[in-house]
């Protein structure tokens, strides 16, 4: 049986979208840049621009995942877009001396890092997102587009206090997905090792009445579900950017 990804044509809408967000990066940073970065207006502009492209985010994956698009131009390109656009958004803020450039740092180091480290993990595995990424994407986006408009008196110190909780988020779902993903990479290469061990466990405490096995046993389906691409159906890379 092919690969899916290898059957779907590379163009369609889902990647459509994705070209469409890359696309958008050097009109946003146009814009952004305008008058020197700081009119209001040109400020609204950008901020239009990257809301678009984040909303074009969320409906790539979700033609995706819906309508069986996946392809590896996708699983290439799409978290490329992801990056580049905030990338573009964290830099551009930075240079313009409205965002600290450690918080730059600590963001782009992470995201750069957790992509690289996705392309790894998925040829041992995959670990689904997690509700802590999702949220870490939700204030990432908020918070950037909160430092995108001009803002001043309260708005100001509480898009800070956003982007200080999205920076948190960050660095913690980071540490959790390195944690999660050098777990899996041991139990996926343990499966491949030992395919019937798993089972071979499993009847035998079913046979011996003993329920401390059985559990065990589940368990270890659970987590093999989870890592192993044999046991559970495959997360496109344009689905784990929550991560």
């Amino acid at each position: 049986m092919g690969d899916p990804t290898t059957s779907v044509s590379v163009w369609n809408a889902a990647n459509g979208l994705t070209v469409m967000r890359i696309a958008i990066v050097p009109l946003f940073v146009y814009l952004l840049v305008q008058d020197g970065g700081h009119d209001p207006v040109w400020r609204a502009y950008a901020w239009a621009a990257f809301a678009v492209a984040s909303i074009s985010d969320r409906f790539d994956g979700m033609l995706a995942r819906r309508h069986g698009l996946v392809t590896d131009f996708g699983k290439l390109v799409d978290p490329i877009a992801d990056k580049a656009l905030m990338g573009a958004a964290l830099i551009g803020l930075s240079a313009l001396g409205d965002l600290p450039w450690w918080v730059t740092g600590v963001v782009l180091f992470r995201e750069i890092g957790i992509t690289l480290m996705r392309f790894w993990v998925i040829k041992r595995g995959v670990i689904p997102a997690s509700r802590g990424g999702k949220l870490k994407t939700l204030l990432q986006g908020t918070a950037i587009g909160m430092y995108v408009l001009v803002m001043t008196g309260p708005l100001a110190s509480f898009r800070a206090w956003v982007m200080a909780v999205a920076v948190i988020a960050t660095v913690v779902t980071g540490v959790d997905y390195v944690v999660k993903a050098l777990r899996g990479g041991d139990s996926a290469d343990d499966a491949a090792d030992d395919p019937a061990g798993s089972s071979a466990g499993s009847s035998a405490g079913n046979a011996a009445g003993d329920s401390t096995g059985a559990a065990e046993s589940a368990a270890g389906s659970g987590v093999g579900a989870a890592v192993d691409p044999g046991r559970a159906q495959p997360v496109h890379p344009e689905l784990g950017r929550t991560d």
